[in-house]
């Protein structure tokens, strides 16, 4: 049975939507999860999953045009499966998702507009300014979300644009703006609770309105709600079968933050287009309203050495065991425990570190590396004024040009096929509060020495003041971990899927070595290449880390 697929609505200010990239072709299968385009809102271009299985039959929107909220996308149906009548907007035999929307006295092959009917007299009208306000899905992974902090009150006055609260996803605690103006009337998530998506989260509208029965009417599926973005609902609803009446789900605006923490505006165009040149938004000079970045500001930019500072960055959880901690006297009879709840960031890397060691078959490559050349060039580099740039920084340069050399290790594997990147995105993993995360340096082995720096710089400091956007931790092809600056010479890291290969990074060590025949006094460091032995076989790994080898002790080939 055919699925009809419309144009979501992605956006509490979305009133259509621009195919940006369809991934998928007409005839083509679709599996469950597989991505059918890149739909551009008002506010970000995003990533368009599908919760359906089957071939792609029909698609009504082709790339580059716009179209309104709830016009016909695409159609997944058996292949060969006549969809004439669905495109003509006929009576379709397509079974509605929503149970509500089922017509109680009809049968599945009722038309759209009488779903829309039955739909509409089945669900509770919200009073006149009330928006109801869901827990939003604020990453490509996010199932749930916790409250970190509330910033309005019950009873307080709420401006468009002011913030409302911290949301914690699974990447980023990130500030949630409201897009309404009115009273706070409820609050339905209390400070540090969390929720699945598309909760309820608050209720906003004219001070003194009688809510009663709307939180309630919510929990049960009475009242009406807004779909989340990539919520199976949205992509399975049939046409015309939007709701009126339905509420705001917010989501956030398409933003970077500076380093201070102040929020910088951009159009999803111009950070598309800075994030294919691998131009950093905090440099540019928006000439938009209110500072905006737009994108002749992007095409305009010229690109200017960034003051990069030595920037301490941690490793992934080590699987090295730790020694056993010293026994405490303690009283008979007492003992002493302590319960620390788990963040939402804790739940996911426990989660996906798991699944990380327990499918991907891991090994271990160890190599060592003279560094008494490295440590001379960086002196060279350091002595330029306004420049400075740290041990890591060369190391990832160095991986980004052997990765470059070895494609294979820049891959990721997939049930029938390997995905080989030929683009080289470094993730580089950083201790923050409650654990870790993995910012991206886009386009590594495009950026210089400085870049790095300064970029790394730039993604660690907000990383630790949570202010990272969830796009700065997607799109991984490799990944570098030191723990060297704790004094740990030697470790091996969990694999951060969908990546095929992770870098442990030692500290560098003063020893003997020998030289020429001679026993001299040296500074070397070891390195720990992690692969997944699905997509890289054990010679194609030590290939890669005798390039890696050769540039860090050879820092001017980095140049050549």
């Amino acid at each position: 049975m055919a699925t009809i697929i419309t144009m979501p609505r992605l956006s509490d200010t979305m009133t259509e939507g621009t195919v940006a990239t369809w991934l998928k072709k007409v005839g083509d299968k679709i599996s469950e999860g597989d991505i059918l385009a890149e739909i551009e809102t008002d506010k970000a271009t995003m990533e368009f999953e599908s919760f359906n299985e089957g071939t792609l039959l029909y698609i009504g929107i082709p790339e580059g045009e716009t179209a309104a909220v709830d016009s016909l996308l695409a159609i997944i149906g058996d292949e060969g499966e006549d969809v004439s009548g669905l495109i003509a907007g006929k009576t379709a035999d397509v079974a509605p998702v929503k149970e509500e929307a089922k017509a109680t006295t009809e049968t599945t092959e009722a038309t759209p507009d009488a779903i829309k009917e039955e739909t509409k007299s089945t669900t509770t009208a919200l009073p006149e300014g009330v928006i109801v306000i869901t827990m939003p899905r604020l990453s490509d992974t996010m199932t749930e979300g916790t409250v970190a902090t509330w910033l309005k009150k019950v009873g307080d006055t709420v401006a468009e644009g002011d913030i409302l609260a911290e949301i914690e996803t699974d990447k980023a605690t990130m500030e949630f703006e409201s897009f309404n103006e009115g009273s706070l009337l409820y609050i339905g998530i209390e400070e540090g609770n969390s929720a699945p998506v598309d909760s309820l989260l608050a209720i906003i509208g004219p001070a003194g309105t009688d809510i009663s029965g709307i939180a309630e009417n919510h929990k049960t599926g009475g009242a009406p709600q807004a779909e989340p973005v990539a919520e199976k609902e949205i992509e399975k609803e049939v046409a015309s079968t939007e709701k009126t009446s339905e509420p705001v789900t917010q989501e956030p605006l398409a933003q970077e933050a500076s380093t201070d923490g102040q929020r910088i505006l951009a159009s999803p165009l111009a950070k598309k287009i800075a994030s294919d040149k691998g131009i950093q938004l905090t440099q540019v000079k928006g000439s938009g309203e209110n500072g905006r970045i737009v994108k002749s500001d992007i095409e305009n930019f010229t690109p200017q050495t960034a003051a990069p500072a030595q920037t301490n960055v941690a490793a992934a959880p080590a699987k090295t065991e730790t020694a056993a901690a010293p026994k405490v006297f303690v009283p008979a009879g007492e003992i002493f425990t302590e319960e620390i709840k788990n963040s939402q960031m804790r739940k996911i890397i426990a989660k996906r570190l798991a699944e990380s060691l327990f499918t991907a078959p891991h090994y271990n490559l160890v190599i060592e590396v003279a560094m008494d050349e490295a440590m001379q060039s960086r002196v060279i580099i350091n002595s330029v004024p306004d420049t400075k740039v740290s041990f890591n920084d060369m190391v990832i340069k160095a991986c980004a040009m052997a990765l470059k050399k070895h494609p294979k290790v820049n891959s990721q594997w997939r049930e029938d096929s390997i995905l080989i990147n030929h683009h080289v995105n470094v993730g580089v993993a950083v201790a923050v509060e409650d654990g870790l995360v993995v910012p991206v340096l886009r386009f590594t082995d495009a950026m210089s020495l400085s870049q790095i720096g300064g970029s790394v710089r730039d993604l660690a400091g907000r990383a630790k003041n949570k202010k990272l956007l969830p796009t700065e931790m997607e799109g991984s092809t490799f990944t570098v971990s030191n723990l060297g600056m704790f004094g740990i010479t030697e470790f091996n890291s969990i694999i951060n899927q969908p990546n095929s290969a992770i870098l442990s990074v030692g500290a560098i060590v003063e020893k003997p070595v020998v030289k020429n025949g001679q026993i001299v006094v040296g500074n070397t460091m070891m390195l720990s290449l992690a692969c997944d032995h699905r997509t890289i076989d054990g010679a194609t790994g030590a290939q890669f880390l005798q390039t890696l080898k050769q540039f860090i002790e050879n820092p001017v080939t980095m140049l050549a």
